[in-house]
């Protein structure tokens, strides 16, 4: 039997004997050097190719690790997932090393960092546990391992976040030596852990009022438009319900027809609380829980966590018809890649994708993941509208902190920076007046750290009120004894970080106070939530908002917006609804907001979000990439750019080939994006002709030639064939006549895209040609190009005609 020991030497000899055998790899270190990697390439690659579950985590701290040695990773192990963990300045020092076979496993933790002499000759201690001496060790390391490896926090890398790194890596190491002191501060950040990732708190699972159990209103409209979904063809759904709503009993209600359902989450509070709301709606079937800590996975109900199911061994444990649903609640916490590897595996009835927050860019990964299918929209704004929530009184004061040189990456400012703004008095001290000015009297503050959070704790105790500072660390039994002291009025402010964003509420809670600048809109909107439950004796809440010159302070309008984009003028009067909400903003807000409002030009920032798209996917975006998964509206690109390689050509990113080929192709590049789509018809006749190839698409077609897959397309799938055939020209496809048929595509697509395309299309003698003369060196670029614009156009198009928003209704 093996034996826990002490391994302090040549530690690269277990390593290589171990990833010899392994069928699960998983490695976390502080950083990463060339010397180490190449010491266990060549033992990952014949793990790689014969199809070993490999993923490496590594972190950014003090920028030691070598950008060499991540490329040198991704470019000789492609099959390998490797992450960094941006650490914002926060310690970041693990070193761990999981090994997993069929016939055993093995943790390694101690000392050695991946390198040469650490590996090597260099004095470590690790301690060698195999699974013999503790059957749990693995499972408990992996599961902590994945969660650290799908924090927020951690970059999937490719050859453009590292490129991003090296420029970072070089400006460090030209001013700060590796033996760098960590200062004061580090030490305190030390103490709390990484403060910037999700801080959560376990919440009782709120009752359901109700004698019988039916859907409550809101959820009564969800589940038709969830219906209808299903009737038209649509095999995947997000469903925007606010917070407040019950997503999750939506989920049970949803779930009756489907004998096996997977739901997934990122949390084992939500976990827990989604198997309680289906045993609530469902007594009679089973249920089990799939996480760090149960394996139950015969049951007619599976609640797994997303960090134990992206784990390949226990992936391949399930089927991939093994559910007929799949729900997953909340899929902005993990990367969307993760989540891609775990449905891609699945291929269920039904995909169903929950959230509460409404903003398509912010929201993007959850958009991507179901195809950009909306069943329905219920914003925190129509719940108001409709009783359903509390109406809010909100007031945005000015913060006369300078945010403008701040840095930032990967959607948020550098932590370090941050605080050194925040932790000052006088900003302690207008966070403070602004409070006693408006406020009721049970109060939320959010922060952006654990420092910043118990900073402004402190100053409000020795302004003489009771308050108290919540953290990830902060044990349960005093974040269960604030609970109780907010309620019953003995504190009169919790602040913390994340704490509150999703699962836990105090509907009692009346005033929320927001001392930090919003960085993402679907926190935004989750904190907004936290004070907009019902409670006896609550009239409304107040929202106190410091606003500054922030990247977000206008863009996060968006969120009191019905249809997500910001009004020309942002002012008290933009947003106020007598008896729902009420706005009110200083004048000094409101000239800030005009001023920022003049550094925003739209065409810099299409082209800023494709780098930042292209530098997370790792290679170009296609126009639907950008459309689904980009931090800008995909609409603005024919706006500001007439079509999508218009806006590469202004990006620097085409070649001199492909800059030959948009000169002469312009004009038919620019018309195929603009013309009219009442219905589908003429991208159909596109997309047939694509079928062609390259060399052939844009020769002479017919309509008889196209009638075919013409019809076959759009009565493939019930969205289509409902989206456009609703009047008598559609009519012809329901009962099939070739010859009518025929004639529906002379009259519309041929005869009417020709009309309006000012003599780039002839439609004569029943022959519809394009006005094209492409040279052979031309044709791929040109077919990839006109594929990607009708992809784009098809998509967006039944996208825009399948959406349901529930109606600004007054109850």
């Amino acid at each position: 039997m093996i034996k826990l020991r002490l391994v302090t030497k040549n530690l690269l000899d277990d390593l290589k004997r171990l990833t010899a055998e392994a069928d699960t790899i998983y490695w976390m270190t502080a950083f990463l050097m060339k010397s180490g990697v190449r010491e266990v390439l060549p033992s990952l690659r014949e793990a790689a190719l014969r199809g070993a579950d490999i993923k490496i985590l590594t972190g950014d701290y003090l920028s030691i690790t070598q950008p060499d040695a991540l490329q040198l990773l991704i470019e000789e192990i492609p099959s390998a997932e490797v992450r960094m963990m941006e650490s914002g300045g926060t310690s970041f020092h693990p070193k761990a090393y999981l090994f997993q076979s069929k016939t055993s496993a093995t943790v390694i933790v101690g000392s050695s960092n991946l390198s040469k002499s650490a590996l090597t000759s260099g004095i470590e201690w690790n301690l060698y546990a195999p699974s013999t001496v503790d059957t749990d060790i693995f499972e408990t390391a992996a599961h902590e391992f994945m969660n650290l490896f799908l924090s927020p926090n951690t970059v999937q890398l490719n050859s453009g976040q590292i490129t991003r790194y090296r420029a970072r890596y070089d400006e460090t190491n030209r001013k700060l030596p590796f033996s760098a002191a960590l200062d004061p501060k580090t030490e305190v950040e030390m103490t709390f852990g990484a403060t910037t990732q999700e801080q959560h708190v376990a919440d009782p699972t709120a009752p359901y009022e109700v004698t019988s159990l039916e859907p409550r209103p809101a959820q009564q409209l969800a589940l038709d438009a969830l219906n209808e979904t299903v009737e038209e063809g649509y095999e995947k759904a997000l469903v925007v319900l606010a917070t407040g709503l019950g997503k999750t009993y939506l989920a049970a209600f949803f779930a009756q027809d489907y004998p096996r359902v997977l739901f997934i989450a990122h949390r084992e509070e939500l976990l827990l609380q989604a198997q309680q709301s289906f045993a609530h709606v469902f007594p009679e079937r089973t249920s089990g829980i799939y996480d760090g800590q149960q394996k139950e996975n015969d049951a007619d109900f599976i609640f797994a966590s997303i960090q134990t199911l992206a784990m390949q061994h226990h992936l391949h444990r399930f089927e991939p018809t093994a559910f007929d649903l799949i729900v997953v609640d909340e899929f902005h916490h993990a990367a969307a890649p993760t989540y891609e590897k775990v449905l891609n595996h699945f291929k269920p009835k039904f995909l169903l994708g929950l959230t509460a927050t409404p903003d398509r860019l912010d929201n993007k990964d959850v958009y991507s993941l179901c195809d950009g299918n909306e069943a329905i929209s219920i914003h925190f704004l129509d719940a108001i509208r409709q009783n359903w929530l509390s109406p809010f009184i909100y007031y945005g004061v000015l913060d006369e902190t300078d945010y403008s040189a701040l840095k930032w990456r990967n959607n948020r400012y550098d932590e370090e920076e941050l605080l050194r703004l925040q932790m000052r008095d006088s900003y302690a001290e207008a966070v403070l007046a602004a409070w006693k000015k408006h406020k009721q009297s049970r109060t939320i503050g959010f922060c952006s750290s654990v420092r910043q959070a118990v900073f402004l704790s402190e100053h409000f105790e020795q302004a003489g009120y009771c308050s108290l500072a919540l953290h990830g660390n902060t044990d349960r039994e005093t974040r269960a004894a604030a609970r109780s002291m907010l309620e019953s009025g003995q504190l009169d402010i919790i602040f913390t970080v994340d704490l509150f964003n999703e699962g836990v509420d105090i509907p009692s809670v009346d005033t929320l106070l927001f001392a930090r600048p919003t960085e993402s809109l679907t926190i935004f909107t989750q904190q907004i939530g936290r004070g907009l439950r019902l409670a006896a004796g609550k009239s409304h809440c107040t929202i106190i908002d410091l606003i500054g010159n922030y990247r977000n302070a206008r863009k996060k309008y968006q969120v009191f917006t019905d249809n997500n984009e910001l009004p020309p003028k942002i002012s008290s009067d933009t947003f106020t609804e007598p008896t729902y909400f009420d706005f009110h903003f200083e004048t000094a807000v409101i000239d800030l907001l005009e001023a920022m409002k003049q550094n925003e030009p739209i065409q810099q920032r299409l082209i800023n979000a494709y780098f930042d798209l292209k530098e997370e996917l790792g290679h170009r975006p296609t126009y639907l990439e950008y459309h689904l998964k980009a931090n800008e509206d995909s609409r603005a690109i024919q706006q500001k750019f007439k079509t999508y390689p218009i806006l590469l050509e202004h990006a620097g990113e085409l070649n001199e080939l492909e800059t030959e080929v948009l000169k002469q192709h312009r004009d038919w590049l620019i018309e195929v994006n603009r013309t009219g789509m009442n219905k589908s018809y003429k991208m159909v006749v596109l997309k047939y002709m694509l079928s062609r190839g390259a060399a052939n698409w844009y020769k002479p077609v017919s309509a008889n030639e196209v009638t075919p897959f013409f019809h076959t397309y759009l009565m493939e799938k019930p969205y289509r064939r409902d989206a456009d055939m609703a009047d008598k020209q559609g009519l012809a496809l329901h009962d099939y006549n070739e010859d009518k048929v025929a004639k529906l595509i002379e009259k519309m697509p041929m005869t009417k895209w020709s009309g309006t395309s000012k003599g780039l299309i002839q439609f004569e003698t029943g022959m519809f040609t394009p006005q094209l003369d492409v040279e052979k060196e031309h044709e791929e670029i040109l077919f990839k190009w006109m594929k990607e614009i009708c992809e784009y156009r098809l998509h967006w198009y039944f996208e825009r005609k399948g959406f349901k928003r529930v109606s600004h209704v007054s109850s």
